[in-house]
């Protein structure tokens, strides 16, 4: 696992408020990270808000979301207004929009999945993460633990998505890989 301890410091020493992005490849440990992440900012005193790419993408549509974040969430964030969304709620292997979330504007927000760090939001971000993780079958089986023996077909596409998309996007070259 990175650093976790090393990037809450530089995060309280030189960022404070602002973007945050924790990107990398699916199973990669981005969520562990950022759940990690908020929970030493907290002990040093600082508050963040945590949105996850997760809430928006779904198996056919898993970065082309990205508008709905840039309204619910980012414009919001900018303004120093509290966040409003509507995460996706998966039953049956479907993703629906769920019921409106509130939360209370922090000055520090942290956006943790595939794709938060991509291009077209790149010049808005005080610190871009980036977290390789084990190997792809590692990856692959982390994805199958937490979603299910029934999407390891999508997950094998979404894997080979997140190939083309970070390449593209050279993603990767942008952040300060911490894991």
């Amino acid at each position: 696992m990175a650093n976790v301890d090393g990037v809450a410091a530089y995060l309280a020493a030189d960022v404070e408020a602002g973007i945050v992005a924790i990107d990398g490849p699916s199973g990669s440990g981005k969520s562990t990270f950022a759940d990690s992440l908020v929970a030493d900012l907290a002990e040093r005193g600082i508050a963040a808000v945590l949105i996850r790419t997760d809430d928006f993408a779904t198996w056919a549509n898993p970065v082309g979301w990205w508008p709905e974040l840039e309204d619910d969430v980012l414009h919001a964030f900018s303004r120093g207004r509290d966040v409003e969304y509507r995460p996706r709620q998966w039953a049956d292997g479907v993703a629906r929009q769920g019921p409106l979330v509130w939360i209370r504007w922090q000055p520090l927000l942290i956006i943790e999945g595939v794709s938060s760090a991509r291009r077209q939001v790149a010049d808005r971000l005080a610190c871009a993460l980036w977290l390789d993780g084990p190997s792809r079958e590692e990856r692959l089986a982390r994805s199958v633990a937490r979603d299910g023996e029934e999407d390891r077909a999508n997950l094998r596409r979404w894997q080979a998505f997140e190939d083309g998309w970070f390449a593209v996007d050279e993603t990767r070259m942008r952040c300060r890989v911490v894991g």
